[in-house]
């Protein structure tokens, strides 16, 4: 038991970095998951455009006639 220091250390050393890597990964995922609701907002933008102008256009059409 005389080297339980240096397996303190090493096992401190080991939780640290696993501790910072899950830091790290979490941040990052975090910012896909912004990154996602951005696009899903931007898609469902651009999937309703085209239904929204097709709408305007119907509704022209019939008021004129």
């Amino acid at each position: 038991m005389e080297h339980f220091g240096f397996l303190f250390a090493a096992y401190s050393i080991i939780f640290a970095a696993i501790f910072l890597y899950v830091i790290f990964i979490w941040r990052r995922q975090v910012a896909l998951d912004a990154q996602l609701r951005a696009l899903e907002t931007k898609l469902a933008a651009l999937s309703n455009a085209p239904a929204l102008q097709q709408d305007a256009l119907q509704s022209e059409s019939h008021s004129k006639t």
